[in-house]
């Protein structure tokens, strides 16, 4: 019996072929930004201290805090260094949170799905509730004016059909899949779905609250993993993408250690750099026929 998901073949990433990004550049940086709903008195959500029951207000009003403040704090942010990100959204945003998506998309954000909440993982979903939810949220962020070619599952869960029913619906890129540096090729019964990196390391969620890290160790792990990749990227072309949540980086005490590192780099304007969005990266990929 075969326990291999049969989705990608084993290749290192020392026996690939070499491009570069457009200009030139060699590691593709973007911002994957999660703007995330959830139900109040059951579902699931990160804690910041153990639940006492529900409604467990303690949990939520923090998570709430992030669509209400953070994520508007961290605008401030990226329109004073001149950065688009990736927004990651909860289709239910639209309705729980008037005005945010629409702020996304208006300052030039590419708006990618992120599911309909985050209360559900995906993979726990049955076959035709989770191909219906797709084209739910599909449908709702059409209604921002544009078309989601990109995917993130709600807590990075997935069922055994996830890749071929994102191929079926028109998605171009998946996020869930943090197995490699480059973008890779998924196989779906319905063609190739591209997997774009999505850092689990450089990810606010898992620094900050699963190993209760702090705001400038994580700065400073943005800060190791981009001198590393760019010791690596004149023998090959890198994708490293930056995971955060307003209602974490967003908060006071931890956004200036997050504006530190990333004026930091944006300042240095070192010409080996794409600063980018996870669709544009996974657009260069297609026009030009590179995925592993």
């Amino acid at each position: 019996m075969s326990h291999h998901h049969d989705r990608y073949a084993y290749r290192p990433i020392v026996d690939r072929p070499v491009y570069d990004w457009p200009g030139g550049r060699r590691l593709a940086i973007y911002l994957g930004v999660n703007h995330e709903v959830f139900r109040f008195g059951e579902g699931l959500g990160a804690q910041l201290a153990p639940a006492q029951g529900e409604p467990d207000v303690l949990n939520y009003a923090w998570r709430d805090y992030g669509n209400r403040v953070g994520a508007w704090r961290l605008f401030d942010l990226f329109d004073r260094l001149e950065l688009r990100t990736t927004a990651l959204l909860n289709a239910e945003v639209l309705d729980l949170c008037p005005g945010l998506a629409e702020a996304c998309r208006d300052r030039g954000d590419e708006i990618a799905a992120h599911g309909a909440s985050n209360a559900q993982a995906q993979g726990e979903m049955g076959r035709r509730g989770e191909a219906a939810m797709i084209a739910r949220v599909t449908e709702r962020l059409a209604a921002l004016g544009v078309t989601p070619t990109g995917w993130l599952g709600p807590w990075i869960s997935e069922s055994e059909r996830t890749p071929d029913l994102l191929a079926r619906h028109g998605y171009r890129y998946v996020l869930d899949w943090a197995h490699d540096d480059q973008p890779t090729r998924l196989s779906t019964r319905h063609g190739g779905l591209l997997s774009i990196p999505y850092s689990q390391e450089i990810n606010d969620i898992p620094a900050i609250v699963a190993r209760h890290q702090e705001a400038e160790t994580f700065a400073a792990m943005i800060r190791a993993a981009v001198a590393q990749l760019l010791s690596e990227c004149d023998r090959r072309p890198l994708v490293l993408g930056i995971a955060l949540h307003p209602y974490i980086m967003g908060q006071p005490h931890r956004t200036p250690a997050l504006a530190r590192v990333l004026t930091e780099l944006r300042e240095a304007d070192d010409p080996r750099i794409w600063w980018t969005t996870a669709g544009a990266i996974a657009a260069h990929v297609e026009a030009n026929d590179l995925a592993a």
